[in-house]
């Protein structure tokens, strides 16, 4: 199975190995052709990533460290389909290895150094398209109701209106302290949506309910009276009403709301400039060590 990643006048073909892992190539599949965004690591990494429109547990699972520049991979936990450009720091998950570059590897490092500096500042599109063996399953029909699938679709097709206006104000602190806080808070619900999922063989059902009802409430709280994200809180909220709900299937709701969840987290995340923030802190923490010296 072979890809073609486009951003901007680039090209890099992707070979995938069906073999290593059959379910989550064919899942991708599915969602192909897609359009894209690319991230920057904000931790320990040296790769570029993207959200995927699924959700799959890890696949003949390897620890991140053992992947090599030019890998392709899927780490479930994130959420993320990602290509590595260059050695990793220390990083800690398991993540399915889905094939790697054929070549372009230089150009990949450039776009990541660049992807870097330019993160928050404007958006890097791309288009991942397929090209070779690529056989997609018949969509399973949605076990949600559609006016749950409808809020995961907006939140896939556009980023929510709330957030460029929470751009614009110039009150204090914004926009970067409720933007910090609203990203942090729809990523600590997609993590939690996970750990719910995780547990949903052992855990009875009413109690993964609850849990994900409280964490849903407590976000949607935070985005609407903290960050005033009105719109992008109401898709949340309604999320919390379905886990009281007990004739929607639970399985498929949580993935469904880890979807939503992680969506509007990667809108939120494509608006800060993570390297120029960390510039100025640093410049911000090394005046004060200077000062008190």
């Amino acid at each position: 199975m072979k890809l073609d990643l486009i951003v901007g006048s680039d090209r890099w073909r992707i070979a995938c190995d069906t073999t290593r892992a059959p379910r989550t190539l064919a899942t991708l599949a599915a969602t192909l052709p897609a359009a894209l965004q690319l991230h920057t690591p904000k931790i320990a990494g040296q790769h570029i990533y993207w959200h995927a429109p699924f959700v799959e547990d890890a696949e003949g699972g390897v620890d991140v460290m053992e992947a090599r520049p030019g890998a392709f991979l899927y780490w479930p936990a994130r959420q993320f389909l990602e290509l590595i450009f260059a050695p990793l720091q220390a990083e800690t998950a398991e993540v399915t290895l889905l094939g790697h570059i054929e070549g372009g590897l230089p150009e990949l490092q450039a776009l990541g150094a660049h992807l870097r500096e330019q993160h928050g500042r404007r958006l890097f599109a791309g288009n991942l398209l397929p090209v070779e063996g690529v056989q997609a399953p018949e969509p399973a029909p949605s076990q949600v109701p559609a006016e749950l699938a409808a809020i995961r679709q907006r939140l896939w097709n556009a980023s929510p209106a709330d957030i460029e206006a929470l751009l614009a104000s110039r009150a204090t602190m914004h926009p970067i302290g409720p933007l910090f806080l609203a990203e942090s808070e729809a990523r600590i619900l997609h993590e939690l949506l996970w750990w719910v999922r995780g547990g949903l063989a052992t855990e009875e059902a009413r109690i993964s309910r609850r849990i994900a009802a409280v964490a849903c409430n407590k976000a949607a709280t935070r985005l609407r009276d903290f960050c005033h994200l009105g719109e992008s809180a109401a898709g949340i909220f309604a999320l919390e009403t379905a886990f009281g709900r007990d004739d929607i299937p639970l399985a498929a709701l949580v993935d469904e709301a880890i979807l939503c969840a992680g969506r509007l987290a990667a809108w939120l995340d494509l608006r800060i400039p993570w390297s120029a923030v960390n510039a100025a802190a640093r410049s911000a923490i090394d005046e004060a060590a200077g000062a008190s010296a």
